[in-house]
């Protein structure tokens, strides 16, 4: 990794960018990568990806709601939390055959991940048995699996395991000092208690955050420092714009500028160099030139079909032209993790994400012209 003199910018060693028993950069640290001038902080980020990871490859993963609506939390930037007028509707748990047909199409259209999302606070027991047994059915076809349903408890977060889960999501958000304006209902130590029991339980982390919330850059900076102070990085870390939608207290928030983003997913590269580092929510929005300058920040993972759980995402055909104008492909591994069948998955970890030497040994796949919705 580049090292920078104290004048020009933090100096992190590579064992404090890696290693699970990493020291922690300072708050301090990281708030000086924000303040590079622009292009000295892309081309320092450009130098870290390019040191763990082949540049023209990108993870393509897909997610589908598989629980929609009616969460009792008040997330202020979520459509489908219950107390929100924003048109998202209940719906319950969706058939496992149904997720499962699902599935195999968004295999068949070039994802190697399957992301399933479900809108809880907290699992009960009996609904964990009936995601273990979707789990089970995805991992058969060769995909990776990921799930983003709450909080879970320990034991739940081992029955998931047992079933085949590869990935947990579970995201900080923002950062601790900002947390209490945007979630209520849920404590930021609740958080960081789910991550160690999925942890502990042997599933890889997906964590990262959204951005546009009307926080500060020092608050940007906080957000990253928790995430790259966590006891190991995270496997993936997604880095959302948020989303305004009409009905949520954040629908009025002014917009993120661009480069501001652009500048967090570079920080997040160089802070987090083996993780998997996804542009997340909020593409549907962005410019060609803008998702092209956050591939060149570090960014090495994309959610693929038309919708991300209740909003929108760019369309497949037009991720096909963005992706052979930029000359990227969509990174496959050898499967060494996923069912029976032997397909090729994405590898290395990603809370959805693949991490590292893995994913740097990578063959291309195209994408391929089938649709997907999820």
């Amino acid at each position: 990794m580049p090292v920078l003199s104290e004048a020009e910018g933090p100096v992190l060693s590579e064992a404090e960018g890696s290693d699970p028993t990493h020291t922690a950069p300072t708050r301090a640290q990281v708030r000086a990568l924000f303040d590079l001038p622009f292009t000295d902080l892309l081309f320092r980020a450009a130098g870290v990806h390019r040191e763990h990871f082949d540049p023209s490859q990108v993870q393509v993963s897909t997610l589908l709601s598989i629980k929609t609506g009616g969460c009792p939390e008040d997330c202020a930037y979520c459509p489908q939390a219950a107390r929100y007028d924003t048109g998202v509707g209940a719906q319950k748990l969706m058939d496992a055959a149904d997720v499962i047909a699902r599935a195999q199409a968004a295999r068949d259209a070039g994802a190697s991940r399957f992301c399933m999302g479900a809108a809880w606070r907290s699992p009960k027991d009996r609904d964990i048995e009936k995601i273990a047994d979707i789990v089970a059915g995805v991992k058969a076809l060769g995909l990776e699996t990921c799930a983003t349903l709450g909080m879970l408890t320990g034991e739940q977060a081992g029955t998931l395991k047992a079933a085949g889960l590869d990935y947990y999501n579970h995201n900080l958000d923002t950062a601790p000092e900002h947390y209490g304006q945007i979630i209520h209902t849920r404590q930021f130590q609740d958080r960081l208690d789910t991550l160690g029991h999925v942890r502990d339980a042997g599933l890889k982390t997906c964590c990262g955050g959204i951005v546009g919330m009307g926080e500060s850059r020092d608050e940007r900076a906080g957000l990253l420092h928790a995430l790259a102070s966590l006891p190991a990085h995270p496997d993936s870390v997604p880095i959302n714009r948020l989303v305004r939608v009409a009905g949520t207290p954040l629908a009025e928030t002014a917009e993120l500028d661009p480069f501001e983003f652009v500048r967090t997913i570079a920080v997040a590269r160089i802070l987090m160099p083996r993780s998997m580092v996804r542009l997340s929510a909020g593409r549907e929005t962005m410019s060609d030139e803008l998702q092209a300058l956050c591939f060149l920040a570090g960014a090495n993972s994309i959610f693929y079909g038309e919708k991300l759980l209740t909003t929108g995402n760019p369309d497949v055909a037009h991720d096909q032209r963005l992706f052979a104008r930029l000359g990227l492909q969509a990174m496959v591994v050898p499967n060494d993790t996923a069912g029976s069948l032997g397909n090729d998955s994405e590898g290395g970890g990603c809370g959805g994400h693949c991490a590292c030497a893995s994913a740097a040994r990578a063959e291309p796949l195209p994408m391929h012209a089938a649709p997907v919705v999820a």
